[in-house]
């Protein structure tokens, strides 16, 4: 499932960049960064199927530890997801469903050195995932929480001579575990934590004799906090996401300099038309990357249960 942001956003995009004798990896894959946020802990209207409709919107103009003045990268990102969630018990009260995702990626960059790869459709997501009943309080529902794991296929445009792609052009392991606690019946918290794991990509956009690269592993969460201001129809709040590279990226099996990270926080609205049909609009501010793109990131998203 990410030009001075673009690697942030798009489906996956291996750079290695060299200078002073040095490599440099720039080579996570696309991932939810922000895309969710408030109630993330269950379906807004239980076992069904469902479809969102995400448009997001990325802007850099920072390329952290890369030696380009006045970089500018932008993508555009639309997520068509398709959620299925069972009424039938496996584990406990948990019910079994199944997440689909395909993005169509549209990036540009300004940067010579980092041509992109224009528009195409993103990498397959899978996610089979276990979603438990809430746990009610008198006035509520007080904790739900899912578990899925997601699966990032390597099925979306790449070109080996383009640094930024639609698809990364290597498989992915992103489990999550997503949580909303309700501090009131108003004001709630929220969090999805992943895990990323991800496989050697065998023909990288890389200079010389170099065979394979791998992106190291990397723990990233979004994270909310929200008050019913009308009920049952507008929700405001605060939401963020941070992701932090664990593991060193490999060239050819050798370890290289730079470990990504980065942070982000901003405003959102969550509007409900009815307990069927709702829409967040959520905005976040990057700072304290490092070898990663820092910019603004802005994420429309529509849910509908059939």
């Amino acid at each position: 499932m990410q030009k001075t942001l673009a690697r942030i956003i798009v489906s996956s995009l291996i750079l290695s960049i060299w200078f002073s004798g040095t490599a440099l990896a720039y080579d996570q894959p696309a991932v939810n960064l922000g895309f969710t946020s408030f109630l993330d802990g269950a379906p807004p209207a239980g076992p069904g199927w469902y479809f969102q409709e995400y448009i997001q919107y990325y802007t850099a103009d920072k390329l952290a530890d890369l030696p380009f003045p006045n970089p500018e990268i932008e993508a555009w990102v639309s997520l068509n997801q398709l959620i299925y969630q069972s009424d039938q018990n496996l584990v406990g009260n948990a019910k079994w469903g199944m997440n689909l995702i395909l993005p169509v990626v549209s990036l540009d960059s300004s940067v010579p050195q980092i041509p992109d790869n224009g528009t195409g459709f993103g990498d397959l997501v899978v996610g089979p995932f276990l979603q438990w009943d809430p746990i009610m309080g008198e006035n509520g529902p007080v904790f739900m929480h899912r578990i899925e794991l997601q699966f990032i296929l390597p099925t979306g445009e790449y070109s080996q001579n383009k640094a930024l792609n639609p698809g990364s052009n290597f498989f992915s392991f992103n489990p999550y575990w997503a949580g909303t606690l309700f501090l009131s019946p108003k004001l709630t918290v929220s969090t999805r934590v992943h895990y990323l794991w991800n496989a050697k990509n065998s023909d990288p956009n890389t200079p010389g004799a170099i065979h394979d690269t791998q992106a190291g592993q990397a723990v990233h969460a979004n994270f909310s906090v929200n008050y019913e201001v009308i009920p049952k129809k507008l929700r405001l709040g605060i939401n963020g996401y941070a992701l932090k590279q664990i593991t060193a990226s490999e060239i050819d099996g050798n370890k290289i300099p730079g470990k990504e990270q980065v942070f982000a926080i901003g405003p959102g609205v969550l509007l409900s038309f009815s307990k069927d049909t709702h829409l967040f609009f959520n905005a976040y501010f990057e700072t304290g990357a490092e070898y990663r793109p820092e910019g603004e990131r802005y994420v429309l998203r529509l849910v509908h249960h059939f």
